[in-house]
C-alpha cells in the first residue's frame, strides 16, 4: 500500500510539473509574440516622427527663402539633403527593429526546444516613440511654390467709342446702352522671389457693342462707315464686333507663400495693380436692328465688316483687391479704318479671376 501511495504521489508531482512547465512555455511564447507585435507598431511610429521632423525642417528652410536669406537653388539643396537624412534614419531604425524581431523569433523556437534562455534580454524598446497617429506621406510634398500658374478670368461693363473733337454728351452712341464682355485664359509668372512683381500673359476674346442714338443705324458708304436715319421706328441699332487678342500685363502687389496639403503656393489675394496692353485680330462684325414696321415688332441682322480695323492693339490696366478689380482698355487703332474722323473704342468695367 505504501508503495502504491508513493508511486501515485510521484505521478501527480510529475504531471503537475509538466503542466507548470507547459504553462511557463506558453506564457513566455505569448510574451514574445506581444513584444514582436509592439515592435511592428514602432516601425510605423518611426516613420511619423522622422516625417514630422522633416516637415519642421522644410518649414524653417521656407522661412529662410521667404526672408531672402537663401536662394531658391540653396533651398532645394537643403530640402533634398534633409529628406535623404530622414529617409536614412527611418531605414536604419527599421533595420534595428527587424534584427530584434528576428532575435525574438529565434528564441521563441529555443523555448519550444526547452533550452533555458532569458527572453527579456533580446527585447530593445525604443522609448522615444510617443505618437500613435497615422501621418500622410510627405515625400512628394512640393515646398517650393510654382513660379508660373494659370487662371481664367471674365470682364464686363460699358463700351463706347471716343470720337475726335466730339464730347461724350454729343456722341451719337448710347453711353449706358453700349456694353462689352471679355473672357480669357492666362498664365502668371513671378518675376521676383517675393512674388510682388508678376507678369501676366495669355489670350482673350472681346465682344464689344455700340448702340446708335436718335433712330440712326450703321451704314457702309464705300470705304467708310457712317450713321444714317432708319426708315422705320428703331428700338435698337447695335453694332457688334469681336476680337481675339493677346493681353500682356505687369502686375504689382503683395504676395505671400502659403502651404497647402500637397504643395506650397503664392497667394496674391491682396491689393494689386496691373498695367499693360494687348494686340490681336478682329473676328468679325454684325449689326442687329429692332424696329416697328406696320405696327409689328421686327428684328434684322446684317453681317458686314463695316470697315472695322482688322489689326487690334491698345492699352489696358486694372486695380483692385483679390479676384475683383476695376478694369479699363483703350484701342489705339481706329475703329473704322478709313473714316476721316478717328474713333477709338474704349471699355470700362470689372474684372474677375475665376
Amino acid at each position: 500500500m505504501k508503495t502504491i501511495i508513493i508511486s501515485l504521489a510521484l505521478f501527480i508531482a510529475a504531471a503537475v510539473g509538466y503542466q507548470s512547465q507547459a504553462q511557463i512555455n506558453i506564457e513566455v511564447k505569448n510574451n514574445i509574440e506581444l513584444k514582436i507585435e509592439e515592435l511592428q507598431k514602432q516601425k510605423n511610429k518611426i516613420e511619423k516622427i522622422e516625417k514630422d521632423k522633416l516637415r519642421e525642417e522644410v518649414q524653417k528652410i521656407n522661412e529662410q527663402l521667404e526672408n531672402n536669406e537663401i536662394t531658391a537653388t540653396e533651398a532645394a539643396e537643403l530640402k533634398k539633403s534633409a529628406a535623404e537624412k530622414r529617409a536614412l534614419n527611418i531605414q536604419n531604425q527599421k533595420n534595428i527593429i527587424d534584427e530584434n524581431i528576428a532575435l525574438l523569433e529565434r528564441n521563441a523556437e529555443t523555448v519550444e526546444g526547452k533550452e533555458e534562455k532569458k527572453i527579456d534580454a533580446y527585447y530593445t524598446s525604443l522609448g522615444f516613440l510617443k505618437y500613435d497617429e497615422k501621418i500622410e506621406d510627405v515625400e512628394d510634398y512640393d515646398s517650393i511654390p510654382e513660379r508660373t500658374t494659370s487662371n481664367t478670368y471674365v470682364a464686363f461693363g460699358f463700351n463706347h467709342a471716343l470720337i475726335d473733337n466730339v464730347s461724350l454728351s454729343d456722341s451719337p452712341y448710347k453711353l449706358g446702352g453700349s456694353r462689352f464682355f471679355e473672357i480669357g485664359f492666362g498664365w502668371q509668372t513671378m518675376l521676383n522671389q517675393a512674388g510682388s512683381l508678376r507678369f501676366n500673359y495669355g489670350f482673350s476674346v472681346h465682344s464689344n457693342g455700340l448702340k446708335a442714338k436718335d433712330n440712326m443705324y450703321f451704314v457702309e458708304d464705300g470705304d467708310q462707315t457712317i450713321l444714317e436715319e432708319y426708315e422705320y421706328d428703331l428700338k435698337k441699332a447695335k453694332l457688334n464686333f469681336g476680337n481675339l487678342v493677346l493681353p500682356l500685363h505687369f502686375e504689382f502687389g503683395k504676395s505671400t507663400i502659403k502651404y497647402g496639403s500637397k504643395e506650397a503656393y503664392y497667394d496674391v489675394d491682396h491689393f494689386k495693380v496691373g498695367l499693360g496692353g494687348y494686340a490681336g485680330l478682329n473676328l468679325g462684325s454684325s449689326q442687329k436692328l429692332k424696329y416697328k414696321k406696320d405696327g409689328e415688332n421686327t428684328k434684322a441682322k446684317i453681317d458686314e465688316d463695316y470697315n472695322i480695323e482688322k489689326f487690334i492693339y491698345g492699352l489696358s490696366g486694372y486695380v483692385g483687391y483679390g479676384d475683383w478689380t476695376l478694369y479699363a482698355r483703350y484701342d489705339l487703332n481706329t475703329l473704322f479704318k478709313d473714316n476721316p474722323v478717328e474713333q477709338h473704342n474704349v471699355a470700362v468695367g470689372v474684372r474677375l479671376v475665376l
